[in-house]
């Protein structure tokens, strides 16, 4: 069997767990509705009213900062585990990676307005991840340690 062929198997027995089993806990159980209101007041401004970020998010601008991403499917916010979107979006770029050492990465997302919760941000994750596809879903889930029930 072909290196590559053991990847994609691999990979297609990762989509077929059950979600059950996958790490999500954090998402679970949220208010869509007061995501989306809080998505509308706090990231629509720079990640678009319909998730879809800014134009040529992937290249940096003059001061190395790149355009706020989409946060659909053709974004990669669905790549990164809750706990490390959770902390971005609470700490803000700038912050999250200096605590993590990485003080020269530039990101031009800002730290939220006080009056948004803990709660708040994780309600505006589960709606972000309400509007992704069944199979986007079930990959960033294997992205999460898992949890005890």
């Amino acid at each position: 069997m072909r290196r590559g062929s053991v990847k994609h198997i691999l990979a297609t027995l990762v989509l077929l767990l059950p979600a059950g089993a996958l790490a999500d806990h954090e998402l679970e159980n949220r208010d869509l509705r007061n995501g989306r209101a809080l998505y509308a007041v706090h990231c629509a401004s720079c990640h678009g009213a319909k998730l879809e970020g800014q134009p040529n998010w992937r290249r940096p601008g003059k001061d190395g900062i790149r355009p706020a991403p989409p946060h659909d499917e053709t974004g990669h916010t669905w790549h990164h585990d809750n706990q490390y979107l959770f902390d971005y979006t609470k700490l803000g770029g700038k912050a999250l990676f200096e605590a993590r050492g990485l003080p020269e990465i530039a990101s031009g997302m800002p730290a939220p307005a006080e009056e948004l919760t803990d709660d708040g941000i994780w309600d505006i994750l589960a709606y972000i991840r309400s509007i992704w596809p069944d199979r986007i879903r079930r990959i960033q889930a294997t992205t999460n340690p898992r949890h005890k029930r």
